[in-house]
């Protein structure tokens, strides 16, 4: 454990941010989720709106350093490219 004041408080700031981090990568695995089901049993316009849900947690997930910005671009993209590539930018 950590004995001084401010490595204390860097604790404290790191077990904020892991659990924040942590919900937030798992409401992206569940629109995810929800976008691959609903590819592979062939439901398109559940799975075009599913897409751009997911797209946009993953955008924000990039933008706030949670998910690397490559990454985010390749899990979209595969995601497109498993619902046909019809989708457009998430708007």
């Amino acid at each position: 454990m950590p004995q001084l004041k401010s490595a204390i408080k860097r604790l404290q700031q790191t077990e904020k941010r892991t659990k924040r981090n942590k919900a937030y990568k798992s409401r992206i695995k569940t629109a995810v989720r929800k976008v691959r089901l609903a590819a592979e049993e062939g439901r398109t316009e559940e799975a075009l709106s599913s897409y751009r849900a997911a797209s946009s947690l993953l955008d924000k997930a990039g933008m706030k350093g949670i998910l690397h910005k490559k990454a985010v671009s390749r899990r979209k993209s595969r995601l497109a490219k498993l619902i046909g590539g019809t989708a457009g930018p998430a708007e």
